[in-house]
């Protein structure tokens, strides 16, 4: 029987940050993944999001297919995504829609948006929550930083994150599947590829993590559902910038025959960061792991890899 992982709570509201900073460096010494409390982010606006996540699926297919996919903004139908390549799933079953950032317009990224006459209010809704998540993703950073021995504002000062590459994705794993074989996946193992990545969900289960990805076999762990929390994972960048001293774990979604809905804000640094290892993370007897590499590059070259064209 799959066990359930008890996770840290972190408060972001908490005055003691030097006690908060140093719960955070356990949490992702050890597990990668911890729930957020305190965030700002109002219960009354989650449920508004959920509420547009549900009824934006729930437009016929032909609808969504107008926004299909364009420079990684837009929707993707089901099988469109497989994480894990050892894997004979057909592919992920779930969709989703991706939202950038507002402000990148120099490359033509242009987010897509359902017409206002088909669901009224739902780009604000989205883009208020968007900005909402942002902020405490920025907040969660600077702790992070503390975390590692940093002064609190150096990705900022780095220009790391000047100009945050944040992506919301909203996301809808169906429940009527029909029977489940043992490749049905909602979303197969995976590490996440960025930074930080800040989790809200309906609380329906079926989120589990693998806390020693190099090991055979998997011990998967279900991870439960708290109330107005955010779940919180690293990503394979900051794996790679704290040497694994931070670890980027794998989780997957499985099928429960229950219908969820669920947004992830990926908290990743500006294309052209250039993500090397930290000096704080590093030894002679520890030397770096990886080489340095640009941000944009590794995060295109992840995303090509799992999602079909």
């Amino acid at each position: 029987m799959t066990q359930t992982l008890q996770l840290p709570i972190i408060d972001l509201a908490s005055s003691d940050r030097i006690s908060t900073a140093l719960s955070i460096r356990q949490a992702c010494m050890e597990c990668g993944f911890f729930y957020l409390t305190n965030h700002g982010v109002e219960g009354d606006l989650l449920h508004e999001v959920l509420e547009g996540n549900r009824i934006f699926f729930a437009l016929p297919l032909e609808e969504k297919m107008k926004l299909a996919l364009k420079e990684n903004r837009g929707y993707t139908p089901l099988y469109t995504e497989n994480h894990d390549p050892s894997s004979s799933s057909k592919g992920d079953s779930k969709e989703s829609f991706y939202i950038g950032p507002f402000e990148d317009t120099t490359h033509g990224y242009l987010n897509q948006w359902p017409a206002e006459e088909i669901l009224p209010c739902w780009r604000s809704t989205m883009e208020d929550y968007y900005k909402r998540v942002l902020n405490a993703g920025k907040r969660l950073i600077s702790l992070v930083a503390m975390a590692l021995n940093l002064e609190e504002n150096f990705f900022y000062d780095t220009g790391a994150l000047n100009q945050p590459n944040g992506f919301l994705r909203l996301l809808h794993y169906p429940g009527d599947l029909g029977p489940f074989g043992e490749n049905t996946y909602g979303a197969s193992a995976h590490s996440d590829f960025g930074m930080i990545t800040l989790l809200a969900s309906d609380g329906v289960g079926g989120l589990q993590v693998c806390r020693e990805k190099t090991k055979e076999p998997r011990i998967w762990e279900n991870v439960h559902y708290v109330p107005g929390a955010f779940i919180v994972n690293i990503g394979d960048l900051l794996e790679r910038w704290t040497n694994c001293l931070f670890r980027s774990t794998l989780h997957r979604v499985m099928p429960t025959g229950q219908t969820r809905y669920s947004m992830a804000f990926f908290m990743d640094p500006n294309p052209d960061c250039v993500v090397e290892c930290l000096k704080t993370c590093c030894s002679e007897s520890h030397p770096p792991r990886f080489p340095p590499i640009r941000s944009g590059d590794y995060l295109e070259e992840r995303f090509k890899l799992t999602h079909r064209s």
